[in-house]
């Protein structure tokens, strides 16, 4: 069914038929009403591709989201899912580019090509040439991260520095006074990933400020990476007593090595960190987590991404940096 038969049925011309589909100029309320009856008898659907030439929108958005090793852990598949959610919502559908870099093919591909209206970027770095490239085209796209420069960039933000340093004085209120820290994959540090960098410092000068005693882990995503790492800081120091981490794919093993090694949580060690609300509550007991709120930052990604659609040229007025709110029991 094509357009030129909706509008024999509807009495009128093809180019009336597209200006009341498309919007582009007024049709009356009645002729618009009786195109619409033909339409929904029909059933038709107009394809998107047809959609893109008309209004030079393609409906689509892409979600630039690299695993940051060799697969997706559960926190990124949250974060991906409240896009694709959120993106529905305005009737959006979004399209998944595993890109790393800027000279990446698929990312080139994406933009050249112009097969989405406009980009979200994820596993954000300090030096991101992503992010950079996209602003000096001038290509509309929102960051969920944020870079070491973000003035002039649209993006959603956890404070990884201020959430890595909450949860040192909350292990320093407790007594604590040998704490470990459990980071991301060692090539993402070396990579500069935004979260794993932040934690860092805000866990470091955290210790420094309480005096505490402190060694800190790359470890990879993966519970059986968790356990190794608590065998090595028991190995390296047997006298710590609590640990922080940005790792929540490492969690259930991070637990195991404890249990393994006869530390009994939270009686003799504590464990806190980073992790979304529905992760921490996988571990008994429930971890004590300043939550990752996955479906918020999506939504809000989306929202500001829309926004810059909606209105081209518009200078960024809203960012969003977030902390999130502590989940489960003190331990």
């Amino acid at each position: 069914m094509n357009i030129g038969e909706i509008a024999r049925r509807a009495g009128v011309s093809r180019s009336t038929v597209s200006y009341a589909l498309s919007g582009k100029r007024p049709v009356s309320e009645e002729t618009r009403r009786r195109i619409q009856r033909v339409v929904d008898e029909l059933g038709y659907r107009p394809s998107a591709s047809a959609r893109a030439l008309a209004n030079g929108r393609t409906s689509t958005i892409g979600l630039v989201f690299p695993p940051a090793g060799n697969h997706y852990t559960g926190m990124q598949l949250d974060f991906i899912g409240s896009v694709v959610e959120a993106a529905a919502a305005f009737d959006y559908d979004v399209l998944l580019s595993p890109s790393g870099v800027d000279s990446d093919r698929s990312f080139q591909r994406l933009l050249g090509e112009r097969r989405v209206d406009g980009a979200i970027l994820m596993e954000i770095r300090l030096a991101d040439d992503r992010v950079d490239h996209l602003a000096e085209l001038g290509f509309p796209s929102v960051a969920i991260g944020r870079t070491a420069r973000p003035e002039g960039s649209w993006w959603v933000a956890l404070d990884h520095t201020a959430l890595a340093a909450a949860c040192v004085h909350h292990l320093a209120d407790l007594g604590h006074r040998r704490v470990a820290f459990v980071n991301r994959p060692e090539q993402l540090l070396r990579a500069g990933y935004e979260s794993a960098q932040r934690g860092l410092d805000g866990f470091t000068k955290a210790a420094a400020e309480r005096g505490l005693t402190v060694r800190t882990y790359c470890c990879g995503d993966d519970a059986a990476s968790g356990q190794s790492c608590v065998e090595r800081i028991l190995h390296d120091e047997p006298a710590t007593t609590a640990l922080v981490t940005l790792n929540e794919a490492a969690l259930g093993g991070l637990y195991r090595g404890l249990a393994r090694a006869g530390r009994h949580v939270p009686r003799d060690f504590s464990v806190t960190g980073v992790v979304a609300g529905r992760w921490a509550e996988t571990v008994t007991p429930q971890l004590t987590a300043a939550d990752v709120p996955a479906a918020d930052l999506g939504r809000l990604a989306v929202e500001l991404l829309v926004e810059r659609l909606d209105h081209p040229g518009t200078i960024c007025s809203r960012r969003r940096s977030r902390c999130g709110p502590a989940q489960g029991p003190p331990e």
